[in-house]
Formats: C-alpha cells, structure tokens, sequence
C-alpha cells in the first residue's frame, strides 16, 4: 500500500510537470487522473478493511505521512471529485491563453489538499495548509488579472490568513502539551489553555471552511476562478476545513464541552440558513454556487456538533450516525456542488454569460449539460432517491434524537431541526429558479440563442458526477456502518440497501427511487397520448413580444424579498421616465447586500484604514525622530523594569 502510495504522488508530480509544458496539458492531466485514480483504490481498500499505514500523529517538528481510515475517507473524497474534474478540464482548459500553468497549478493544488489529509507533525500539516491557500490564489491570477479579480484575491487571502493564525496557534499548543501522539494529556490542561485550543480551532478552520459570518471571502474568490478550479475550492477544499476541525474537536482534544458544542452548532446553523438566503437572491449563476457552498458547509457542522451534543449524551449509537451524516454530506456535497459549477463552467463557455436574467432556453440548445445541472440542482435540494436527500434526512433523523433522547441542551435539536427544514425549503426554491430561468423558457440574449453544446470531455466529466449523486444516493446504506465507526467507537448498525435506523423504521431508497421512476414513467406515457397544445402568444397588455418582459430572478424572489425585508434591508431603485399622464420607459433596479460585509466588516475596514494611515506619519524618513522613538520605547523599558522591581 505505502509503495502505491509513493508510486501516486511520483506519477502526480510527473503529471504537474508534463501538463506545464508547451502542448503537452491534456497528457499531464491524464497522467494526474492515473495518480487519482490510484489514490482512489488504496483510500477505499484501507476504509473498507478500516486499516492504517505509515506514521502515527507525532508531536514536534518531525515530518511524517500516514493514513489511518478518518484520513483515507477526505482522500477518497478528494480523489472521486478531482477525476471527473480532471476529464472537464482536459478540454476546458484548452481554449485558455495560459493552459499549460492552469492545468500545473490544479495538480499542484490536489497535491497540497491531499498532503494536509495524510500530514502525521504540525510542520507537515502547516505546510499543506499554506500551499492549499496559496496555489488557487496564484491560479486564479493567472486565469484572470482585472482589478476586480485582484481584490476578490487580496480579500481570499488576508481573511485566510488573519483565520490561519487560529490554526496554527491550536496545532502549535496541541503539538506542545504533546495531545498529537497522546490526546489524553489534553484533559490535564488548564482552561485557559483548553479553550484557547477551541475557539482557535473553529476560528482558523471555520473561516477556510466558509462558515458564517467568517465567509466574506468565500462569494468573492469562487466566481472568479476558472470553473473546474471553483469546482474543487467549493467541493474538496471546504472539506479539507472540516477534516481538520473533525481532527481537534473529535480526536485530539477528547470529549469538548457542551458549550463548544453548542458554538459549533450555532455557527451551523446559521451558515445554513443564511447561506441559502443569500444564495436565493445571487444574480449570477457562481455566486449563487458560492453562497449554497455555505449553506452545505453549515449542515455539515450541524451533524458534527449534533454528535458531540449526542456522546455528551451518552447516545453513542445516534453519535455516530449524526457524524457519519456529517461525513457522507461532505461526500454528497463535493459530488454535486462539483458537477454545478462545470455546469455553470459548460453555460459559460457556450454563452459567455452567467447573469441569471440574461440567459433561458438552453435545454433545447445544451441537452446534455441541461440535463446534468438539473440532476445537480436536484440532488443538493434534497429531492429523494438522489444523495442530498439521504445525508439530510440522517442529519434531521439525529437533530429529533437530541431532543427525545435526553440531550443536555433539550432546546437546540429542535431549533436546530427547524433551521434544517427550513434551509431544505429554501434549497428547493433557489433551486427552481436557477433552472426555470436558465434553461427553461426562450432565449434571454443573443448570446444565449446562439448557445450550443460543449465538447465530450466536458460532458463525461458532468456525467460522471451525476452518476455518482444518483449511486450514492441508492447505496448510501452501504457506507452508513463504515462512516459510524470513523468516530472512533465501535458501533453496531443493521447493513443493507434500505437505511434501518433505531427508533425511525427504514428508509428503502432503491425502492423510493425505483417508484419514483414508475410515476415518472406514467406521467410521460399519459402525456404522450394526450394532443399537443397549441402554442399561442403571450398576452403582455398591447406590447410587443420581448425577453425584457420575462419574468426576472428578482420577480421570482419578491415574495421571499418582501417577507425578509426588515432583516435583508435590500436596496430598490426605480427610475420612471415620460411626459404628463404617459409613461415612455421605466427602469428598476434592486440589490440584497451582504450585511455582514456592509454592517461587520466594511466598518472595521475602514477604522483599520485611517489608523494605518495616522500611525504612517510616524514614519516621516527623519534620523531625529527615529532618535526620538528609541529614547522613548527605553524610558518605558526602563519604568516597566522599575515597576518590576517594586512588585
């Protein structure tokens, strides 16, 4: 295993190499894909036989790899999702200037996500980290170079970072107790020490991984990198934040504090909802994406905090089975939100659009790609027999048990619960509406009328992740015991097709998906015999026929807009324009900003901007007030001392 292992790696190195040189992408690709591929089979031998290979956590400095089954899952997760990629961008990338740095730097970032998974010592782990930062960055300026583009950059990697000190203030502190090789001696630290290490954590973790309100990063950076570069931001390295949070708060800290747990759980939460809020009123395809990328990360630390809240609990049975929901929502999600962001990559290429209102009618023209989105909008909405609705319904299955079950916050599984619900409802509607008006309807603009289908590999690579979302979601109870036993504590649960869960009955999900084929079937067939209706003009009170009069992706969301409005404060201005009595044009335009940029963050940043700028006229260039300041920082080292000796 080792030896395939280093044979992987070896072979990715040679296909980051190759695919950099002058026509030579589409063979480096290839040959990463052979690498994925090989970490792919030897992630799923060592989960399935639940094994380990190469070096434990070790503490200090001493750079180790090695895999245990926690590890082997986040490698599978990655290697499922950059192969289908990998096929997309053998020919997306083609028509790219600078393909050749594009397809080097996609490999080089695989490597550094799958380097943070197997890292064994903090120096190995905070390597990967900072690479796994760093390499999207460099990618997405080299894709692109606009001043737009280098602000949603500079803003990706300053928030990243000021979030990274968290991380390596918790690894450097659990390195330095020694809790890596040893967790127990985490439970002889003091408080202060204990706490630091959490609220570290989920600072440093949650702001990589997206969570509210750390994620103004986030709908920034992923519209504006190439779409099989967003496709693995939104889908793998996300999770690489939940790998290492799963990491503190399950392994190397031992049993966390209820508060903790609920801190985690709010943060979820909120996240979810939000996320899906705000994705609700995105305008461009993207960054509705990158918003519903929230909202998936958020259900997934809610089923990471309901374990914690379930083992303080003692319900060790429905501990495993809320973090095997978490984890196999992370699986689900790297699956589906991949294959929407090369959907929304193939509806770039043939359009060269993503704005909502400015799209329409693309089934007729890109069946293929229309196809695989709406299989992808379907499944991250939750629509039974596809893998979204399995991990959601677990996650909702484990948030009731902490009420029933004895919880000790009774309140917050039901709260939690509803803000789930909700979220799936939420989930449905921005849903309907990216596919209604993108690929549903007549063509919006030109652009979109002129719209034809992508190239094979784009479309196998779609394809392959549309098979995945439909496999995980009729076999998702074959990996149920596996996940459930990652937690670290043996736990019994009934195998088979159908999810049997205690105290819940079954959930047969073949046969859920095999009915709802046969209604599908019916409906088709008795459509079929009915006559075709006839087509007739749109009546729009005397007008013309014109796309401007189709329903918009404001229109759609107004219900929603108005019931919120005292919470979204959205912006609306409407400019009428005519003579006395007659209206001859009228223009409305309306926003939702983002209040934790507006409200949070804008503030701070401009507080921070006029310090800096203050405290830069100390630096005036003159000997004699350099002279000056050193004559004063020794005065107040010479009364700090003084103050020193009286104690």
């Amino acid at each position: 295993m080792i030896g395939l292992i280093w044979s992987a790696a070896g072979c990715g190195l040679v296909g980051i190499l190759v695919a950099g040189l002058r026509g030579t992408l589409r063979l480096g690709l290839w040959i990463q894909i052979a690498a994925l591929l090989v970490v792919a089979a030897v992630a799923a031998a060592l989960l399935a036989d639940s094994a380990s290979i190469g070096s434990s956590f070790v503490n200090g400095i001493h750079p180790s790899l090695g895999i245990d089954p926690l590890s082997a899952f986040f490698l599978l997760v990655i290697a499922v999702t950059a192969v289908p990629v990998l096929v997309y961008a053998t020919s997306y990338l083609i028509a790219e200037p600078r393909r050749g740095a594009l397809g080097a730097l996609t490999g080089a970032f695989l490597m550094a996500m799958c380097l943070v998974v197997v890292a064994r010592d903090i120096s190995t782990f905070l390597a990967g980290w900072e690479l796994m930062t760093l390499i999207p960055a460099v990618a997405i300026l080299v894709y692109r170079r606009n001043p737009e583009v280098r602000r949603a950059v500079f803003v990706y990697l300053s928030i990243t970072h000021l979030g990274g000190v968290g991380v390596w203030l918790a690894l450097i502190l659990l390195s330095a107790v020694g809790a890596l090789a040893d967790p127990a001696i985490f439970g002889q630290q003091g408080a202060a020490l204990q706490w630091t290490i959490w609220i570290g954590a989920i600072i440093g973790f949650g702001v990589k991984a997206g969570l509210m309100p750390m994620h103004t990063w986030l709908p920034r950076a992923h519209p504006v990198a190439p779409s099989h570069l967003s496709a693995l931001m939104s889908g793998v390295m996300l999770k690489i934040a939940i790998y290492g949070l799963i990491r503190v708060l399950f392994f190397w800290t031992g049993p966390v504090p209820v508060a903790i747990a609920v801190i985690v759980l709010v943060l979820g939460a909120l996240s979810a909802l939000g996320g899906i809020l705000y994705a609700i009123f995105a305008q461009e395809i993207k960054r509705l994406l990158a918003f519903s990328s929230i909202e998936n990360v958020g259900i997934i630390t809610v089923g990471l905090a309901a374990a914690l809240l379930l083992a303080h609990a003692h319900q060790e049975v429905w501990a495993s089975i809320a973090f095997a929901a978490a984890l196999l929502h992370t699986l689900n999600h790297a699956v589906f939100k991949s294959l929407l962001f090369l959907g929304s990559g193939a509806v770039q290429r043939a359009t060269r659009l993503l704005d909502i209102d400015h799209l329409g009618g693309l089934l007729r023209r890109m069946p293929w790609t229309a196809g695989f989105f709406i299989l992808g909008a379907a499944a991250i909405a939750g629509i039974p027999g596809l893998n979204g609705f399995v991990s959601e319904w677990l996650t909702l299955q484990s948030l009731i048990h902490m009420s029933l079950d004895g919880s000790s916050v009774p309140w917050s599984g039901p709260l939690a619960a509803a803000a789930l619900a909700a979220t799936a409802a939420m989930a449905v509607l921005c849903f309907v509406k990216v596919v209604g008006l993108v690929f549903l309807g007549r063509a919006r603009s030109a652009q979109a009328e002129e719209a034809r289908e992508v190239s094979w590999p784009m479309r196998v690579g779609q394809g392959l992740l549309a098979l995945m979302c439909v496999g995980l979601g009729l076999f998702a109870a074959l990996l149920l015991p596996v996940l459930a036993n990652l937690r670290g504590v043996p736990v019994e649960l009934p195998t088979g097709l159908s999810l049997a869960l205690p105290q819940t009955g079954g959930l047969p999900m073949p046969a859920i998906a095999l009915a709802l084929c046969a209604a599908v079937a019916v409906l088709i067939y008795l459509r079929g015999r009915r006559p075709t209706a006839v087509t007739a003009a749109t009546w729009n009170c005397g007008q013309v026929q014109d796309s401007t009069l189709a329903w918009t992706s404001s229109a759609f969301t107004k219900p929603l807009r108005l019931s919120w409005a005292a919470f979204l404060r959205s912006d609306r201005r409407v400019r009428v324009d005519g003579g006395v009595g007659v209206v001859t044009s009228a223009q409305y335009q309306g926003d939702v900003p983002n209040l934790f940029d507006t409200k949070v963050y804008s503030p701070v940043e401009a507080v921070l901007t006029e310090s800096f700028s203050r405290a830069r006229r100390l630096q005036s260039g003159r000997l004699r007030n350099y002279a000056i300041y050193l004559l004063l920082l020794l005065a107040a080292l010479l009364l700090l001392a003084r103050l020193g000796v009286g104690v």
